[in-house]
């Protein structure tokens, strides 16, 4: 008998089990044929993706993100394609939560050919394969812009890294704006190609994903390490400092706006943020905006 990890099913959009989260959109497929399972609709998920040709720097911290993520309970979905996303896979893996791959071909089909042990690790971890595209389906280049749609849709949020200024990344970028789903981009090397897709998303606003923290805190999940943190050092601290440090978080914030939120002077806010870097609790991350350190305690 065929294990349910090796049967391909079609699931349409009338079955329970068809993602609620693609209901909300018209252009989504009227059925998927998957393989495995399809992500849980109570835990979070995003979208790990980038370019196939990526650097070290951005295959590192594929795998980082995925993987920090995936060890808070948050599903990975990606396109198993080289490069990012397969990093992105692995590090959804690594781990522990369940990671997906949407294809632009039919899920019988491995591409590419050389990911077939991470297909089968996916399968193996709980996760599953899906496409809008019947067995047999090879891949053809314009399945996979209209694949991204799907990949977005699956997801709460969706984090770029690594994308040349002309990539199918910005694609699945797109797609999720209009389907209004948060977007953040890894920043990287000012001369770096492979930097300009991203940089270019922060110049139009998407979110900067300077650490992993920041997805788990747009997501609502706390991070644990940095709760234990600001517990440890809020203990002692002056009224004043403890104040100005209360309203920072993960999310840079400019001196202007925690002025006004404290109601201390420019001067006054901006000795106490020197103060409290000084003592490593927050630190500078552009001219006059703060966050709070995440590597304190």
């Amino acid at each position: 008998m065929e294990r349910k990890q090796e049967k391909i099913r079609c699931v349409t959009a009338l079955d329970a089990e068809y993602p609620e989260k693609l209901k909300d959109y018209g252009d989504m497929p009227g059925c998927l044929y998957v393989r495995g399972n399809l992500p849980a609709p109570d835990l979070p998920s995003v979208a790990v993706v980038g370019a196939r040709m990526c650097s070290p720097y951005g295959r590192i911290q594929a795998f980082r993100y995925a993987r920090v993520l995936s060890e808070a309970g948050v599903q990975i979905i990606s396109g198993l394609a080289w490069g990012i996303d397969s990093e992105g896979h692995k590090g959804a893996l690594e781990g522990g939560t369940s990671t997906f791959a949407v294809l632009g071909n039919g899920v019988d089909i491995c591409y590419p050919a050389g990911n077939r042990e991470l297909y089968q690790r996916i399968l193996r971890g709980g996760g599953g394969i899906c496409s809008e595209y019947p067995s047999g389906t090879r891949p053809r280049k314009y399945n996979f812009p209209a694949r991204n749609r799907i990949i977005s849709g699956l997801a709460d949020l969706v984090l770029i890294i690594e994308a040349r200024e002309r990539s199918g990344s910005l694609i699945t970028a797109q797609w999720a704006l209009e389907q209004g789903k948060p977007v953040f981009a890894l920043p990287g090397p000012v001369d770096e190609a492979l930097s300009l897709g991203c940089h270019r998303l922060i110049y139009d606003g998407a979110g900067i994903a300077y650490s992993p923290e920041i997805l788990l805190e747009e997501l609502g999940i706390n991070c644990k390490k940095n709760i234990k943190s600001e517990q440890k050092t809020e203990l002692g601290l002056a009224s004043d400092l403890k104040l100005v440090y209360s309203c920072l978080d993960l999310r840079p914030k400019s001196t202007d706006r925690i002025s006004c939120e404290t109601g201390f002077s420019p001067q006054k806010t901006a000795n106490i943020l020197v103060e409290l870097s000084v003592l490593g609790l927050v630190r500078e991350i552009g001219r006059h905006y703060y966050v709070k350190s995440g590597g304190v305690g």
